[in-house]
Parts: structure tokens; sequence; C-alpha cells
């Protein structure tokens, strides 16, 4: 075995690999491939503040500590966790000093920056804009919600992506060609799916690789296949934050293939959600709006079917009750959409909100006593179920000055098509009226 893990045996192994150097870093070469961003201010010699932005396990802290040793600068790691204001103020003490001793600069590196509130945020900005510091902060959450905006205007964010299967796979060959797995032959499906368990994690799957070592050792078993990874692995479910942009992105995957009249989508993102750890109930609503949203009343059975599937999941729970789940979105992805109602019921609400308070026109008031009927009200109203069609045509129900409004206009799909045409002929009914007001009435 190498020196690098007889020397400190306990190290774990994603601490003993990880990369001191720029070009050791496996993934991320949109930020520091030949000409790319980071790579151009190692090779300026000149520190800016950043922010790092992307998923777990992708390597965040440990470009913050290359480009610290890279520029020679004191590198400060606080973690907003555990940290307050009295930490920042310690942090820039030490800067302070090491450039009065030295004339070093500091790099500051705040981990989950998301977690400080406002002021502890704002805290390091006047010493950002001194350049006593250079803030690199990283978060697994979006900047622009959760990094005030005066830091963040001082800041460049750069996006950091999940590692792929391939590099998954390099880091494999480079923990074995370390000798960290000296022993140990890992078939070419058990490699596959470690990559698979890591779901893009590079610190996951080392720490899966380190629990398949241990195992091995313990077991006295040199080769590995995936039934023994099945084995002895003890697995939480896939990277998902419940709270963050993971969840936000995978519901809008899953409402816009629904919308997007793919079932296939909508059941990997379903399932995707599932997966993680997503509530099922959450999604059950989420489903219901769906069919309100996007189907409406081109297919009325949408919203049963989604309503249903919902009381289903809360009467069987999970796993039994997501098949009903699975099925609703299946039926929501293939059924005629129309965002004809939700449309209409915005526009009309935008209008009530900034319109006056207008007068229910007299012949619709309700008359229960003598004074209201003698002021007129209900005087002159139409009962539709006498009129021809039951529908009294040329009347009026909306206040004076609005008889023009059309906010529902459905669509020629599914049943809207139908009610299409029906407002269509109940429309030509109130033009006839108009035209010949004095005419008797016919079926």
């Amino acid at each position: 075995m190498s020196d690098l893990f007889s020397v400190e045996p306990q190290k774990p192994l994603a601490e003993a690999l990880r990369p001191q150097a720029l070009d050791q870093v496996i993934g991320q070469q949109h930020l520091i491939g030949s000409g790319k961003p980071l790579s151009l201010a190692v090779e300026s010699g000149k520190p800016h503040s950043m922010i790092l932005w992307g998923p777990p396990g992708v390597g965040k802290t440990t470009l913050a500590r290359i480009l610290a040793a890279s520029f020679d600068a004191e590198f400060i790691p606080i973690s907003a966790v555990f940290a307050g204001v009295k930490d920042i103020r310690e942090a820039v003490e030490r800067a302070n000093a090491v450039l009065q001793r030295s004339g070093r600069r500091t790099i500051l590196f705040v981990d989950e920056v998301h977690r400080f509130n406002k002021s502890q945020q704002d805290a390091f900005l006047p010493f950002v804009e001194s350049g006593l510091i250079t803030f690199i902060g990283a978060t697994t959450e979006n900047p622009s919600f959760e990094v005030n905006s005066a830091l963040l205007s001082r800041a460049q964010v750069y996006v950091l992506n999940s590692l792929s299967e391939d590099e998954l796979k390099q880091l494999f060959e480079r923990a074995r060609s370390e000798g960290a797995l000296d022993g140990l032959n890992f078939d070419d499906p058990a490699v596959s799916t470690l990559t698979g368990y890591a779901d893009g994690d590079a610190r996951r799957f080392l720490n899966l690789l380190e629990q398949t070592r241990t195992a091995a050792q313990t077991r006295g078993a040199a080769d590995i296949d995936p039934a023994f990874l099945e084995d002895v692995l003890t697995l939480n479910a896939r990277r998902f934050d419940k709270g963050g942009d993971a969840f936000y992105d995978q519901i809008s995957a899953l409402h816009k293939s629904v919308r997007g009249s793919n079932p296939d989508a909508a059941l990997y993102w379903l399932s995707r959600m599932l997966d993680g750890g997503a509530d099922a109930r959450y999604l059950a609503r989420r489903i219901v709006r769906m069919a309100w949203e996007d189907i409406g009343l081109a297919d009325p059975r949408a919203m049963q079917i989604a309503n249903d599937a919902a009381l289903t999941y809360e009467r069987l729970g999970s796993p039994e009750g997501e098949l009903a789940l699975g099925q609703a979105v299946i039926y929501l992805a293939v059924a005629a959409k129309s965002n004809a109602g939700y449309n209409a019921y915005n526009q009309a609400r935008a209008f009530v909100k900034q319109d006056k308070s207008r007068p229910v026109p007299v012949h619709l008031r309700n008359a229960p006593t003598r004074l209201m009927k003698e002021l007129g009200y209900g005087h002159a109203y139409r009962y539709a179920h006498d009129e021809p069609h039951a529908y009294a045509a040329g009347e009026t129900y909306l206040p004076e000055g609005l008889e023009d409004i059309e906010w529902y206009r459905p669509v020629p799909r599914g049943l809207e098509s139908k009610i299409q045409d029906k407002l269509a002929f109940l429309r030509q009914l109130d033009a006839d009226a108009q035209q010949n007001p004095d005419s008797e009435k016919q079926e």
C-alpha cells in the first residue's frame, strides 16, 4: 500500500484523495479547464470574491482550498451552520494580522453561506470592499434567493455540476491507482452500481468505496460484485434537498411533463421525487393543482382522478398509495389540455383587484322585503328556465360598463370544444335579440 495510506491509515478516503491542484480535480472542466474562469484567475495571480453554487460533493471546498494555495493566501474556513458574527470578526482580525505580519492576502471561505442571515452576510461587506479579505462562499441553494444583493454584487457566481458517471469512474481509477483498493477486485457492474448509488456526489462515492473496503476486509472477501454491494452497504435515499432548488426544479419538471403530454417523463420525475424522499402528500396536492390549471374543463375527469388519487394515498400510504399518484399523472399527461379556465380566473382577479366597487344591476338584486321591491330590486329579471333554450337572450349580468368582457375563451380540445360551440350559439342568440329586441321569442 502506498505511503498515502500507510502514514495516516485513519484518514477518510475522501480526505486522502482530495486534490491539491487544479489539474488533479475531476469534473468542473467548464470552470477549471484551459482558458476557463478559475484557470485564468490562477494564471493572473489575482484572486476575486466568488460564490460556488452546486450540489453536495462536487468539490466546492476543494476548489476554495486549491485557489488559496495557488494564490499563496491565508485560508480561513468557517461554516455558517455553526458560526456567527463573532466568528466573522475573529476571522477579519486574523486576516488583518496576517496582512500586517507577512503582507499575505486572506481567502475567507464560508461553507453553506446561505445559512447566514442578512445581517451576518452584511458583516463581510466592508472587508470585501476594502480588499482585506477575498470572499469565497459555498452554497447548495440558489444565490439569487439566499445571498443578499450587496454581497452578490461583489462576488462572481460559478455553478458547479454533479459528477457524471464517467467522472466518478475516473475517481474510482484514481483510488485504485493510489492503492486504496489493494486486494479488491471490482467487476464492471459493481463500479456502475456504485456510481449509481453516488448520484453525482464524489464524497458519497468515496465513502461508499470506503464502506465496501471495510466490509470486504472484515469478511475476508476479494471479489466485489453488485450482490456484495447490496448486501453490505447501508444506503440512504438519493441526494434530494426537500426545501432547496433540487426540489423545486424537479416538481417543475413533473408539472411541465404533464402539461407537455409526456406520460413517461411525468412518471420519471414523480418516481425521482418519491425516491428522493419528497412528501407524497405534497405531490398529491400538486397533481390536483395540475388538473385544474392545465386541463380544466377540457376533461373534467382529470380533476376527479387527481382527487381520487390523493384520497387513495391518504388511505393506503406508501408504497401502495404511490401507484394511484402514478396512474393520475399518466392520465393527466394524456388528457386534453386547456388553461382557459386558469387564465380567465387570473384575469378576473386582476381586474377586480384594480377596479372600483361597481353596484349590482338592479334587476339582479335580491328583493326579500316590500321596500326593496318598491325600489325595483329584481324588477324585470328574466328567469332563464322560462326562456327558449333556457337562456334569456340579451340579458345582462355584469355591472354597467363591463358588458363586453370575455375572459373565458375555451380551447378547441376535449369537452371545451363543445363548450366553445355552445357559447358561440348563445352569443348568436344575444346578437339576434339586440337586432330584434321586440320580436317574439321562438324555440
